[in-house]
């Protein structure tokens, strides 16, 4: 289904709601809250709201691409980021409208967006939300809606995907183990065909679509969702000990101000690196050549936000 002009820019417009929800993502024990707060917030005479559980990749793949054969308005999305990023892929150019029920670990989207952090309270604040045309980026033509890393920040996924629990402390604790292992490799940047650099030891290597890796950690305060622009934030290995001195700078969002991260905004961006690495993507690693080409696809996907997070 093409992605044509639409009218519907309220929560009240959307009338046809399916909630899909991975049931591996922390849900189990306030589903019944969830499906309280849908009935009192969202239930109206005219509004069809059913439920599913995804038992696998390919089983949500096949049931969102049935959701968008029947014309469903909105997928509310119970899960972490991997889950929405998974699911909303399948969505980009589509008619179909996305939302995030928040139940992850680090939760990047939500938090972008001041979406509740709890089920219940993402069921009501959304209820009265608005729809956002949100940019999407493109790694090699692959959609991502958060971020994507190419240095350490990507090989701590690697770690993580290994604990046994999920959370901010185990991601630390994958940060550790990786920062000792890890070996950077060059990666020569060609932004809009205007400016080229090479950085030869990069510890930080993120394209952010949006503001967060998630657990609060801020990686691109200036990341706006529809301003047709992706933002590169860089920080080189040799810089560890200033980064470690600044790290409440990443919490507070004024990484920026700290000099020795490099900071560009672009819409088009060609990364090459000696050998192919795997990349993280919204939260998830994926296996990558060494040579990456990234764009921005302006208001790829519709996405259902707080109100206060629409431009009058």
């Amino acid at each position: 289904m093409t992605k044509t002009p639409q009218d519907k820019q309220n929560a009240a417009d959307l009338k046809q709601v399916r909630v899909m929800i991975n049931p591996k993502s922390g849900l189990k024990s306030s589903f019944d809250a969830l499906r309280v707060a849908m009935d009192k917030h969202w239930e109206t005479p005219d509004r069809e709201i059913t439920y599913q559980f995804t038992q696998s990749l390919a089983d949500s793949e096949r049931k969102v691409q049935k959701a968008i054969a029947e014309g469903i308005d909105l997928l509310l999305v119970a899960g972490g980021d991997g889950t929405i990023s998974s699911i909303g892929r399948l969505l980009v150019g589509t008619n179909v409208c996305l939302g995030t029920i928040p139940t992850g670990s680090g939760n990047g989207m939500a938090r972008h967006f001041g979406v509740p952090l709890s089920p219940s309270g993402a069921a009501s604040v959304l209820a009265n939300g608005q729809v956002l045309d949100m940019d999407v980026g493109l790694l090699n033509e692959r959609p991502f809606f958060i971020t994507c890393s190419m240095a350490w920040d990507a090989a701590i996924v690697r770690s993580f995907e290994k604990m046994p629990i999920r959370g901010i402390l185990p991601y630390v604790f994958a940060g550790v183990y990786e920062f000792f292992e890890y070996r950077a490799q060059p990666v020569t940047l060609v932004l809009d065909e205007q400016e080229s650099f090479t950085v030869k030891d990069p510890l930080v290597c993120t394209v952010a679509n949006l503001s967060q890796y998630g657990g609060g950690a801020i990686i691109a305060p200036t990341a706006q969702p529809d301003d047709g622009i992706l933002e590169l934030v860089i920080a080189r290995r040799q810089d560890v000990p200033m980064l470690i001195a600044n790290l409440g700078k990443l919490i507070s969002g004024a990484i920026q101000d700290i000099p020795q991260v490099i900071h560009r905004r672009f819409r088009h961006l060609v990364a090459q690196r000696p050998q192919p690495a795997a990349i993280q993507v919204d939260g998830e690693l994926i296996d990558c050549p060494a040579k990456l080409t990234i764009t921005c696809r302006t208001g790829g996907i519709r996405m259902l936000v707080p109100a206060k997070n629409i431009k009058q």
